[in-house]
């Protein structure tokens, strides 16, 4: 399939440059179908027909990216929010609107293209019957880039002094926040195992006994995924035997 795309920006030239990565795009390949130069151009072009994505600037003259994008959340069938800036100091924000991503300038064709195949993969999973389309994630800033981490991905929360380390099967990452907040959020999908951790229920691959040089004998689970071993503390034992037994 080829992607739609609207393209908003109050730069001439920054459209244009979209517009030719856009081009090169292959996988999904994508297309720049309307351009606006502001807000009311874009409500114009997103009443006239549909698209599967909006490349949004955030600061332009008028109502800015940020505006536009709320009223833009609020349509019965919202095309997906790429936000492309200069300025990262907005990456919070666009995320907290469901931004699919956020690219800064100048935007390399690669960055495009990942953010394309999360429009895809938006897309697809919408058209799929019982498909869960708000997958829940994570939002996590690192070395000055913010990312959406997918829940679906993450092994374990590891508390570390003042920060959780968040472990998928291919990176970690560090989250500042409350393990007891992510518990009890996520019950659902990630059970305690230690004072400082909590795992995946559906990662659990082996409970074996382990002997740890600060606490002594004792249990740690294995995960799918990774090699490494993370300690279970007595409390919490029977409750992991449950998981894994289920």
């Amino acid at each position: 399939m080829t992607l739609k795309v609207l393209v908003v920006d109050d730069e001439a030239l920054a459209r244009s440059r979209l517009r030719t990565l856009l081009g090169d795009c292959t996988a999904p390949a994508a297309e720049a179908a309307a351009e606006a130069a502001d807000a009311v151009q874009a409500m114009k072009a997103l009443q006239r027909e549909s698209f599967d994505a909006v490349l949004l600037d955030i600061r332009m003259p008028g109502v800015d990216g940020m505006a536009l994008a709320r009223t833009i959340a609020s349509l019965a069938q919202p095309p997906a929010l790429v936000f492309v800036t200069a300025h990262s100091e907005h990456a919070v924000q666009a995320f907290e609107l469901e931004a699919v991503d956020y690219l800064t300038k100048p935007v390399r064709l690669e960055r495009l293209q990942q953010a394309l195949q999360k429009v895809e993969r938006l897309s697809q999973s919408a058209r799929t019957p019982g498909t869960d389309t708000a997958e829940e994630t994570l939002i996590i800033q690192d070395r000055g880039r913010t990312e959406r981490v997918p829940l679906a991905e993450v092994l374990y929360f590891k508390a570390e002094l003042k920060y959780i380390t968040v472990r998928t099967a291919t990176r970690s990452y560090i989250l500042d926040g409350s393990l007891s907040e992510l518990e009890e959020r996520h019950a659902a999908r990630f059970m305690r195992i230690h004072r400082n951790a909590l795992i995946a229920r559906r990662a659990v691959r082996a409970l074996e006994k382990h002997f740890d040089p600060e606490e002594g004998e004792g249990w740690a689970v294995r995960l799918n995924g990774i090699d490494e071993l993370l300690a279970v503390s007595r409390r919490q034992l029977s409750a992991v035997r449950e998981a894994i037994a289920a």
